[in-house]
């Protein structure tokens, strides 16, 4: 299918304002040239992307699709401007990442130091996403690198394990479960609970096993770190699951208890996903690098 930036951009002018005209003015194109290019994409693909009604234009579900893909790409266009300005000022590498909220605020804050020490002329950015989110955005190259807490068996990617990490409970010291060495998650649901926000990974996770079980978690507040979710809990305000290096890293400062989860999905493998069969970016690949000798050593897994 042939078309240019401009057909792209003029397609989605259309779509914004359902008319030809003011989508040809807004482009500085002729109603003529707009009308033939927008006849000529239809004619390349076989179908009709608008319907023409008395007042304008409206997409059909191959203009929508179109459209999606459309989007998609100026935005990689604009990606590729932003990053060769980057190369223009002297940076020499730029990473994007999506990842889960465990990689945000507990792996990457660990691991990101030493990486970007030691690449001082590259950028990292970063956002947390869900899972399946993490994926689509390796898989439609808008991140090089995805971190998730679970493997995505998804065409088109590759799945790099480098860490297994454990959900636990904790509680505050003096309470009714402080003593058990091991907990069901069912059976602290009738206990006010404090928690992730809830568009994170663990929130979504955890939304989703109680309704499995036709349950609700009672969330009393609901919070952006699980350094805060540490220390409300040891306030007294409730109970709540999270990593067990947050757990740790917060146990010897507050009055908290960590408590044995006995649910098998406690156990939670981390990876690295990146596009299947094509050559990963050099300093994605780094980082990666980087992920798995953090890791695969105990000194500095105990110090997380």
């Amino acid at each position: 299918m042939d078309f240019d930036l401009l057909d792209l951009q003029l397609f989605l002018a259309v779509a914004e304002r359902s008319n030809i005209t003011r989508a040809a003015e807004s482009q500085h194109l002729s109603l003529a040239a707009a009308s033939g290019r927008i006849k000529a994409l239809e004619t390349h693909s076989g179908v009709p992307l608008l319907y023409r009604e008395a007042r304008g234009v409206r997409l059909s579900p191959a203009g929508e699709a179109f459209l999606h893909h459309a989007r998609a790409i100026l935005r990689q266009k604009e990606q590729l401007r932003a990053d060769l300005h980057e190369y223009n000022r002297g940076l020499r590498g730029h990473v994007r990442i999506h990842a889960n909220t465990t990689a945000v605020t507990d792996i990457l804050p660990e691991v990101l130091p030493g990486f970007l020490r030691a690449n001082p002329k590259v950028n990292v950015e970063l956002q947390e996403k869900l899972n399946p989110d993490i994926a689509l955005g390796v898989l439609n190259g808008v991140a090089d690198l995805g971190i998730v807490s679970t493997r995505m068996d998804m065409p088109g990617l590759r799945a790099i394990h480098f860490c297994t990490h454990r959900l636990v409970l904790l509680v505050p010291q003096g309470h009714k479960f402080a003593r058990r060495k091991a907990i069901r998650f069912v059976d602290t649901l009738d206990e006010p609970h404090v928690g992730m926000h809830r568009a994170s990974t663990l929130s979504d996770f955890l939304g989703k096993v109680t309704s499995g079980m036709g349950r609700q978690l009672r969330l009393r507040v609901e919070l952006s770190s699980f350094d805060a979710v540490c220390r409300m809990i040891g306030a007294g305000v409730g109970i709540g699951i999270v990593p067990e290096t947050s757990a740790r890293r917060n146990l010897p400062m507050l009055p908290i208890v960590q408590v044995e989860l006995s649910d098998e999905w406690r156990v939670r493998e981390r990876y690295a996903l990146v596009r299947e069969g094509e050559r990963t970016p050099a300093y994605a690949q780094a980082l990666i690098d980087a992920l798995v000798q953090f890791y695969s050593e105990p000194p500095a897994r105990e110090s997380a």
